[in-house]
């Protein structure tokens, strides 16, 4: 059994406007690849943020009180943090250079997924408004043109509690659940599974990030083929939704 990661080397730097994906669908072909029934597309949000527009000019930001409280404490750039705020729906922990929020999208995360990295000077970038509805018409359109089934995965990449270091992340999905459900499966003794659930497009993220990279990869698009689970967790409905876990269930926030 083997798994393909395989990196888009031919996607230009995006700007706002651009159509994503024709933008893959060029690369593909510049690098003389197609795409195959059950291939899981992965893209990186910084550039369906470029392409939706969704970018901030610090310079139209003018931090409240709370902001300037929270950047004294933080260190950053209190028009940062105002920005982190608007993008937030609350303010869930403050440390020494961050704050953890959680998103409008329900996301808990560092800097309500706000970054400065590989968008121009003075520019923000927020994390897209609805990234499964841009991945659904990524998806749509892609599938419409090579008449194949495939997955799309818009990703971004997060720290975890208790552990050093950002992996990859799925933040929103098309075209496949999110989540494996395994209970009522049986391991190698046929023992019957009674709770195990998989964050396979956290998983699948986190494979892709290892190409797409951190810094000058130049690389946003990645796609993984061979993923047996494929045909199990195919489903044009379900959401980025389904790896959220309810507030009132959040332990570590009661």
């Amino acid at each position: 059994m083997k798994i393909e990661v395989i990196g888009l080397e031919s996607i230009p730097l995006v700007k706002e406007g651009d159509d994503i994906s024709a933008l893959i669908l060029d690369s593909l072909k510049e690098d003389n690849l197609e795409l195959e029934d059950e291939d899981i597309v992965l893209i990186a949000e910084t550039i369906i943020s470029k392409a939706e527009g969704n970018m901030v000019d610090l310079d139209d930001i003018v931090p409240s009180d709370y902001a300037l409280s929270l950047a004294e404490q933080t260190g950053k750039d209190s028009r940062l943090v105002e920005l982190i705020l608007r993008e937030s729906n609350e303010v869930v922990r403050v440390g020494p250079g961050f704050i953890i929020t959680e998103t409008k999208h329900g996301f808990v995360c560092a800097n309500s997924g706000v970054d400065e990295s590989n968008i121009e000077n003075n520019l923000a970038k927020p994390l897209p408004e609805n990234p499964d509805y841009s991945a659904s018409i990524i998806r749509d359109k892609l599938e419409t043109v090579t008449g194949k089934d495939l997955g799309v995965i818009i990703t971004d990449t997060q720290g975890r509690a208790f552990r050093f270091g950002a992996v990859g992340t799925c933040i929103g999905c098309s075209g496949l659940n999110p989540l494996w459900k395994r209970v009522g499966d049986n391991d190698l003794y046929g023992r019957e599974l009674e709770t195990t659930e998989i964050a396979t497009a956290d998983e699948l993220a986190s494979a892709a990030s290892l190409i797409q990279g951190q810094a000058d990869e130049g690389i946003p698009v990645v796609i993984i083929r061979g993923f047996k689970g494929f045909s199990k967790l195919r489903d044009s409905d379900n959401t980025v939704k389904s790896l959220l876990l309810p507030k009132d269930m959040d332990v570590f926030r009661k």
